[in-house]
This record gives structure tokens, C-alpha cells and sequence, in this order.
């Protein structure tokens, strides 16, 4: 099993920044790629970015260029640097887990953090 919890959430102004921090424990060498999504209120849960062990990165078109992830594989960290950040941006965040035999980042995790709360409001 994999335990991911999530750190960093609070409230921004519309144009700030924040940084979003996950931990992993447990058999974290079964995880072959950890990433974001987010869900806000009345939205679907959705796909933020991923990051491999490899250093392979992908987002989403809403966040590409504001948002950068980063992991430390000896950590079992990942992190989510957001900036410029838009009302709309606020959300439940979620870090995930992904098996190596996940093929599609967007489509799901493995596993799952409780998430934590990101406000963005003046």
C-alpha cells in the first residue's frame, strides 16, 4: 500500500503563488509516476500534471506555463509550484500515485492523497 499526504494548501490572492508539497510512505517503489489532479466546487475531478521517475512531465492546457511540478525520487516527494494563479484554480488538490502499468495519467490514479484545499480569492 501507499500512503500520499498532501501539505501547502491555504489562500492566495488572484496573480499569487503557492506550492503544493505530497509525501509518499509506504511501498513507494511501486509507484512509476506521481502527479495532481484537482476538483472544484460543482467540477469534475481533473487531471493537473504528472511527473515520472524519469523526469518525464506532462499537463493540463489550463495549466501549462503557471503551474511546474517537480518530484525528489529519493524523498518520494512531489511538488506542484503554481503561479499566476486564477480564481479558477481553486480547488480540491489531490496528489496520485501511478503503478507502472498505468498508461494513461489523465484516465485515473493508483493511488490517492485526501487532498488539500487551495483558495483563490481577493
Amino acid at each position: 500500500q501507499v500512503q500520499l499526504v498532501e501539505s501547502g494548501g491555504g489562500l492566495v490572492q488572484p496573480g499569487g503563488s503557492l506550492r503544493l508539497s505530497c509525501a509518499a510512505s509506504g511501498s513507494i517503489f511501486s509507484i512509476y509516476a506521481m502527479g495532481w489532479y484537482r476538483q472544484g466546487p460543482g467540477k469534475q475531478r481533473e487531471f493537473v500534471a504528472h511527473i515520472t521517475i524519469w523526469g518525464s512531465t506532462n499537463y493540463a492546457d489550463s495549466v501549462k506555463g503557471r503551474f511546474t511540478i517537480s518530484g525528489d525520487n529519493a524523498k518520494g516527494t512531489v511538488y506542484l509550484q503554481m503561479s499566476s494563479l486564477k480564481p479558477e484554480a481553486a480547488a480540491v488538490y489531490y496528489c496520485t500515485g501511478f503503478s507502472p502499468a498505468a498508461s494513461d495519467y489523465a484516465a485515473g490514479a493508483d493511488y490517492w492523497g485526501q487532498g488539500t484545499q487551495v483558495t483563490v480569492s481577493s
